[in-house]
């Protein structure tokens, strides 16, 4: 299970101007923003974008100006595999240490839609147990041993919601590391930044 949300896509104005600094050919900037505030690439800056972006990494420095920032909620297991983008990426998570027996644990807590019967039944007896020491937590704060019992059986499916900053250099490396990952979250991810602003000509640069 993933789920994406409030995605923001900044920057594009000063990434493409300072695209042309090399070449002083500001002057034939013809972007504009519509009247929903969107940024629209004329024929020119497109071409040079699109230009850098396929020439490789050296040239398509712009494409680190280009941010995105979204909300994904996504199991403890995926987020190991995300952090490999470390470089170039800012994330804030919310936190199990100091949150989690904020709220009853139940089954939707966790990523499960692809157990079977038999690993629903695992998962909901699991939930059952740190719901039951969750209580006991609550009741008395000082009862370390129910907060270790949450934290260290706390399974790699739980989903845990971050707030991150990309760049669009990044989508392309994660696109194209993970397009065909065996973990349906990374194709949802993928598809995500398919549909991201002028993703086409700038982030699937190896398709072109």
């Amino acid at each position: 299970m993933i789920k994406i949300e409030r995605t923001s896509v900044m920057n594009f104005e000063n990434a493409i101007r300072g695209a042309r600094n090399p070449l002083n050919s500001w002057d034939r900037m013809d972007s504009f923003y519509d009247e929903a505030g969107n940024y629209i690439m004329g024929e020119n800056d497109l071409s040079l974008a699109k230009k850098l972006a396929t020439a490789g990494s050296d040239h398509r420095k712009f494409l680190r100006m280009i941010f995105v920032s979204v909300d994904i909620t996504a199991p403890l297991y995926w987020w190991k595999e995300f952090d490999t983008y470390k470089v170039g990426t800012v994330a804030n998570s919310c936190s199990t240490m100091h949150k989690i027996h904020a709220k009853p644990f139940e089954r939707d807590d966790f990523s499960h839609d692809r157990l079977d019967e038999a690993g629903l039944d695992a998962l909901d007896a699991l939930v059952a147990y740190l719901e039951s020491e969750r209580v006991k937590f609550c009741e008395d704060k000082q009862n370390k041993q129910a907060w270790h019992n949450m934290i260290q059986l706390l399974p790699s499916s739980f989903n845990q919601m971050r707030t991150v900053t990309l760049n669009y250099e990044n989508l392309i490396n994660i696109y194209y590391a993970r397009k065909s990952h065996k973990l349906a979250e990374w194709h949802t991810l993928c598809d995500w930044i398919k549909e991201l602003p002028y993703a086409e000509q700038l982030i699937l640069v190896k398709e072109q």
